[in-house]
């Protein structure tokens, strides 16, 4: 599976949309490129104006392509924000998992798993409002999407809650923490709205936050383990 990581650059379009990711002229990219960028492009596009706004034309434009050829790399604009949903999730998890695993205490693991899960956040805010933005598609499918990360999310959680508990209970705290990170999420999005988004803005991969996003992010963290933790430490069987 292809990650997000092509850089973006901005241009305007017909109406003001935004046209991103375009080629110079004279440039080939290989198969595996030309799928990064329009992955990139699409997220973008997704992220600013929602699935329903957006169509495969829309895509073809922004990335300087013919719409025939994002045809060749996706079958449909449905499958590619399939796609997109799918590789957010994977990278999200293993974010949280890699970063709790150097956690020297239950606290720690806490706010080690809220400081990877918001400095994605923070780094790839387009893929954030792909996921929690307003402009949610209202479609079954794409909201059982949706619904599979929310339960990836909480299965990675489950085992760092070592309380004894009993499955069920267990599995019912992650989700409520999926639930917290989820809401904070849609605050920090939405004061943010007004904010452009930044150029090399991708889902996945090796993006790189400045100093003040990375204390933001620590920020954001830190409130949130210390709001979590106090409930977790006092958590017993039911």
């Amino acid at each position: 599976m292809t990650g997000m990581n092509a850089a973006l650059t901005t241009h305007r379009g017909p109406a003001g949309r935004p046209r991103r990711g375009v080629v110079p002229s004279g440039r080939r990219l290989t198969a595996d490129a030309r799928r990064r960028q329009l992955f990139d492009v699409a997220l973008c596009l997704f992220a600013e104006h929602g699935y329903a706004a957006t169509t495969m034309d829309d895509i073809a434009e922004a990335a300087g392509v013919t719409k025939p050829l994002v045809y060749q790399h996706f079958d449909s604009k449905r499958a590619l924000y399939l796609e997109l949903m799918d590789v957010f999730s994977r990278e999200l998890v293993s974010r949280i998992v890699t970063a709790t695993a150097t956690a020297q205490g239950p606290r720690q693991q806490v706010e080690l798993g809220f400081a990877a899960y918001f400095e994605l956040m923070v780094g790839n805010e387009q893929a954030f409002r792909l996921l929690y933005g307003r402009d949610a598609p209202d479609d079954p499918e794409l909201g059982a999407a949706l619904r599979r990360v929310e339960e990836t999310l909480a299965e990675a959680i489950d085992p760092l809650i070592d309380a004894g508990l009993d499955p069920a209970h267990r599995l019912l705290l992650a989700h409520a923490v999926v639930g917290m990170a989820e809401g904070a999420s849609r605050h920090w999005l939405d004061a943010h709205r007004a904010e452009p988004p930044s150029a090399d803005g991708s889902a996945t991969g090796a993006s790189v936050i400045g100093p003040r996003q990375a204390d933001e992010a620590s920020g954001l963290a830190a409130r949130l383990a210390d709001f979590a933790w106090a409930g977790l430490r006092q958590v017993h069987r039911i």
